[in-house]
Formats: C-alpha cells, sequence, structure tokens
C-alpha cells in the first residue's frame, strides 16, 4: 500500500486529493460493500462520488457489459449506434422536456460543458448565472461558473458569470427568512442582477448542491426562477449530475421539487446512470440541441459498451423502484441521524432528502466550520468500517453520505451506528 502510494505521488499532480492519512486501495465491490487491498470489508455511503447508484458488481450490468464488449467496444458516433439510439429515447421520455435530444458524453463536466455551449450558442451571448457554493465540474469553462472558491483554482474563463442568491438555505444574508421571504428576496436579488446585466444565457443550478455540502432551497424557488428568467428569454440549465435517477426519494429529477413552471430548457446528467461506467449528457429541447452551426462528434460519448450499462441499469433501477427506496430508507437514515446529532455540539445541521445526506460540523457553541473535525470523523468511520465522503462552501466541513440507492434498512442502522461512534470521537 505505501509502495502504491509512493508510486502515485510520484507520477500523478498534487492537487489529485486523496481521502486519509493513509489512502485507501479498493479491489472489488458487491452490493453495498468494497473490499481493500487487505482484505478489509466497507459499507460504502459515498458510492464513487454518488456514481454506483445501484450496487457494486450489479449481475444485470455487468453482464450486459460483457456481453456488448463480445460484440463490438467502439465505434463512434459516425455510425448509428443502436444502445445509444436505445438509451437516448428512455432519456429523452424520462426527462419531462417536450421534443426532446439527447447528446451523450463521458462525463458530468462534459455534460455542463455542452450545456454551456449550447445555451451560449442559442443566445449569442457568453453571460452565465451561477449559484453561490456551486460546482459544476473541472473543465475551464466548469470552474468557470464554480461558485465554491475551493474547487475553483482560476479565475479566468471565457465565459462571464455572475453569481446568484438562493442555493444555500441556512446561511448566508436571508438565512433568518422564512421559506416563503427566502424565495421572494432571492428572486429579489435575481431581478435586480437581470436589470443590470444584458443579454444573460442561461442560468445553471444544481437542485441539491453536491459537492457544497447537499445544500439545497426551499422547494420551488427555481420555479419562482424561472418565471423571471421566462420574462428575459434566459435559458435554465438544471445540473442533475448528483442529483438524477431517483436518488433525492421524492422525484425523479431534483428539478421536479420546482415544477411549478415546466421542465428546465437543458438538463445535464451523469454519475449514477452508468452505475460506474463513463457517461454523462445532455437533454434539452431540439430548437437549442439543434441550434449549433457547424460539425460535431464524440469519439467517445455514447460508446456502446457504456450504453449498454446505462440501459441495463436504468432498467434495473425502475423495475425495483430504487426511487421509492431512496424515499423510505432515505427517510429512515436521515431520521435516525438526526436523533444522534441532536446532542451532539459539533453538529450544526443534518439536512437532505432520500439517500443524499449531509451533516455539517462547526466548532462547538459557534457557527464556524469545523474541516478537521470532518477529517477526524472521516478516518474513524473507515476504522469502523464505513466510507463517507466530505464536502461543503467555506471549508469541507460536511460529511456527505450517499449510499447506493438499493441500501438495505439494517445497512442503514449499520451505518448510522458506526457514525454515531466516529461523531462522538470527533
Amino acid at each position: 500500500m505505501k509502495d502504491l502510494h509512493s508510486r502515485h505521488r510520484a507520477v500523478l499532480p498534487d492537487w489529485l486529493v486523496l481521502y486519509y492519512d493513509t489512502p485507501l486501495e479498493i479491489t472489488h465491490g458487491e452490493g453495498r460493500h468494497v473490499w481493500d487491498a487487505e482484505g478489509r470489508r466497507y459499507l460504502d455511503f459515498f458510492g464513487g462520488i454518488l456514481t454506483t447508484m445501484t450496487a457494486h458488481a450489479l449481475p444485470d450490468v455487468t453482464k450486459a457489459v460483457a456481453d456488448q464488449a463480445g460484440r463490438v467496444i467502439h465505434s463512434s458516433t459516425l455510425y448509428l449506434n443502436r444502445p445509444m439510439v436505445d438509451l437516448a429515447e428512455r432519456v429523452a421520455a424520462l426527462s419531462g422536456i417536450p421534443d426532446a435530444r439527447v447528446f451523450f458524453t463521458t462525463s458530468g463536466t462534459e455534460a455542463n460543458d455542452t450545456a454551456l455551449l449550447l445555451a451560449t450558442a442559442h443566445r449569442r451571448s457568453n453571460q452565465i448565472l451561477a449559484m453561490r457554493n456551486s460546482y459544476h465540474g473541472r473543465s475551464f469553462t466548469a470552474v468557470g461558473i464554480t461558485g465554491n472558491q475551493a474547487w475553483s483554482p482560476t479565475s479566468l474563463s471565457p465565459l462571464q458569470t455572475l453569481y446568484v442568491h438562493g442555493g444555500v438555505r441556512t446561511r448566508g444574508p436571508y438565512a433568518a427568512l422564512g421559506d416563503a421571504e427566502f424565495i421572494e428576496a432571492c428572486v429579489a436579488d435575481l431581478r435586480d442582477m437581470l436589470g443590470q446585466a444584458r443579454g444573460v444565457a442561461a442560468l445553471i443550478a444544481e437542485p441539491v448542491q453536491g459537492v457544497g455540502g447537499f445544500t439545497s432551497p426551499p422547494d420551488g424557488l427555481y420555479a419562482a426562477f424561472r418565471d423571471v428568467l421566462a420574462e428575459h428569454g434566459v435559458l435554465w440549465i438544471a445540473d442533475e449530475v448528483q442529483t438524477g435517477w431517483g436518488r433525492t426519494g421524492d422525484h425523479f429529477w431534483g428539478w421536479q421539487a420546482h415544477a411549478a413552471s415546466g421542465p428546465p430548457d437543458l438538463l445535464t446528467f451523469a454519475k449514477g446512470i452508468g452505475n460506474g461506467m463513463s457517461i454523462g449528457g445532455v437533454v434539452g429541447r431540439a430548437e437549442i440541441m439543434n441550434c449549433l452551426d457547424a460539425n460535431s462528434i464524440s469519439t467517445f460519448g455514447g460508446s456502446p459498451v457504456t450504453m449498454a450499462a446505462g440501459l441495463a441499469n436504468l432498467t434495473y433501477l425502475l423495475e425495483h423502484d430504487l426511487q421509492g427506496n431512496a424515499r423510505r430508507v432515505g427517510g429512515l437514515l436521515i431520521e435516525r441521524l438526526r436523533a444522534i446529532c441532536a446532542q451532539l455540539p459539533v453538529v450544526r445541521e443534518v439536512r437532505g432528502r432520500g439517500l443524499m445526506i449531509g451533516i455539517e460540523l462547526v466548532r462547538p457553541g459557534t457557527d464556524e466550520a469545523n474541516p478537521q473535525a470532518a477529517t477526524a470523523v472521516l478516518e474513524a468511520a473507515r476504522e469502523g468500517g464505513l466510507l463517507v465522503g466530505k464536502g461543503g462552501g467555506h471549508s469541507t466541513s460536511v460529511l456527505r453520505i450517499a449510499p447506493p440507492l438499493s441500501l438495505t434498512v439494517a445497512e442503514a442502522e449499520e451505518g448510522a451506528a458506526i457514525l454515531e461512534h466516529a461523531l462522538r470521537d470527533a
């Protein structure tokens, strides 16, 4: 393990973050569990950053991948691709967007890049509205619209970005307001900003901010935003890379919590749809998706192998009602965690929905972020046999809990008990 770590440090860039004082090598997994190189088993509450959405080594997916690989692995989008068309039809139908078109990429970063390209080309503007505390990927354009400084390494950008209030409910200048007043204040802020801007192309927003620590506005905020955006012809891009496919339990897409004004103009997705395979994409209204006036292809987006995996995974997800499971088991887990944390002064808030839960840690008696405690809990949870993630706005002081959607009640209880011990140690 030490040898592999030293080799990693010698050949890979310093900014490639590793968890744990002694980094972990995962060798295999099954269901909701993974094993390390020393043979130790862990309950996985992070799923490769919300990517192993269904289960590790899901037979339906591994068989689909093997069967397709045995026929043809790659062809590119220059040729007709039946698995890609099959999956595009299903994604278009599930998106809720009328007359939808779908373009597949290899990651969420690339999906958001594509959505920004489409929106700016359609609107003939490079002005973008983004949410404070947001994260949209690691490419040059994506970091240029990321409102979380810890994940935005450069201020240079081809886009002019303006940041809007509303993505974080319990911090900031409007935190003390009730939900209705919070939405009203954020809408007033948006109106004021649009009154000073010229020709904004789009607002991009995560319905639940992922890297930002699983924060979200009151339901209905983006519906209210959508009404204002429509007055100015500004597009709405919903970044569903982490919230899509039923993870929030209550809805299949995160935008549906804000559904009064209908679906977004563009919706980006990735992570869970491939259950570990590299799939991302954009789905949107035909007039926007068709707006590019130059040729374009994708060499690896829509690969027959990844499309086969996505089809198998999506079928399993729907047939086994994993959205319903996320709602039921996630509801039990968040209430259990709230009961555990109620008497712990290191915990400021337990928040989330479905199987997307954040525990924000602070210095006791204050609202000051406590990244040291988060690191300590991460280490203690690993020692107890549980893997969780970290995130947060101004510092990584939020524990991110996002198990595969097939999590059982017994596994939720087991994970909560391990977290209780880890939090008490912190």
